[in-house]
């Protein structure tokens, strides 16, 4: 919970017809903690039933979009929710996709100010529609801590990028830059980072310029003709296979060697 007092970590600001979220922890390039993480998924849902929100505009304070899931702070870190009585729960970050892709039937575009890495780039890949700055980067994130996706991104990623592109990007683990990753098709347009939150802002307008029974159909046409059989049984399973790639014996190497700046020795183990 926000300290009393403190900024909260998601910023909404509505303009028009378009709600901008803004992720607030600038001074941790906007890693997500519970408290931020959840309260992106309770964003989604409350614009999902404003009807004065014809569009949800995602972006990031500072230099940065998201870096990730963050592991250094003081609360426990875990992506579930604080009920022990929920059964099978997704958590925020198995929630994003359904929040921001299913549930949330306005178009969704996100603005890529700045890196986006791990469950960052799993929050971006939910959106709709994406436009980097010309100083964003990418980076997958999972492999090199010893881990696979979740967030949803083992289904966006190759949805929008295909089988084989996605394979590469996620285990070859290179920083790709905003005009790479244009090409590979992470985003659809790059805008120069001197004019990019203003074109950012004027493209959500745009969009919320289009009747919004026609978006709001489209948007549910084409997420459902995408869907996977059962989304939320894959969800879950992105999140136990995490958990297991990170309690492994190569798991725990691979982010001691990220601590310590060498080259993980793996033992398939």
């Amino acid at each position: 919970m926000t300290a009393p007092g403190a900024e909260p970590v998601l910023l909404e600001e509505d303009h028009g017809s378009v709600r901008f979220l803004r992720l607030n922890r600038p001074e941790r390039k906007n890693a997500l903690s519970n408290e931020l993480g959840w309260s992106i998924v309770e964003a989604f849902e409350r614009a999902a039933t404003d009807d004065a929100v014809r569009v949800v505009g995602l972006t990031g304070e500072g230099d940065a979009f998201c870096s990730g899931a963050d592991l250094a702070f003081d609360e426990p870190f875990s992506a579930l929710s604080p009920s022990d009585e929920a059964l099978n729960d997704l958590g925020w970050v198995g929630r994003f996709p359904l929040a921001i892709r299913v549930a949330c039937d306005k178009p969704v575009v996100a603005g890529l100010n700045g890196v986006a890495v791990g469950a960052g780039l799993a929050l971006a890949m939910c959106a709709d529609i994406r436009i980097a700055s010309s100083a964003a980067r990418f980076h997958p994130g999972y492999a090199r801590a010893g881990t696979s996706p979740d967030g949803g991104l083992s289904w966006t990623l190759p949805q929008a990028i295909g089988h084989e592109r996605a394979m590469r990007f996620l285990l070859e683990q290179e920083m790709v830059s905003a005009t790479d990753g244009q090409v590979l098709g992470l985003v659809s347009e790059v805008v120069d980072a001197a004019e990019f939150d203003a074109q950012f802002r004027g493209y959500c307008e745009r969009v919320a310029a289009v009747a919004p029974i026609a978006a709001r159909q489209t948007k549910r046409l084409v997420t459902r003709a995408a869907l996977p059989r059962d989304l939320e049984a894959h969800l879950r399973d992105e999140i136990r296979y995490v958990a297991r790639g990170l309690a492994s014996e190569d798991g725990r190497e691979a982010v001691s060697a990220i601590m310590e700046k060498r080259k993980p020795e793996f033992s398939g183990r």
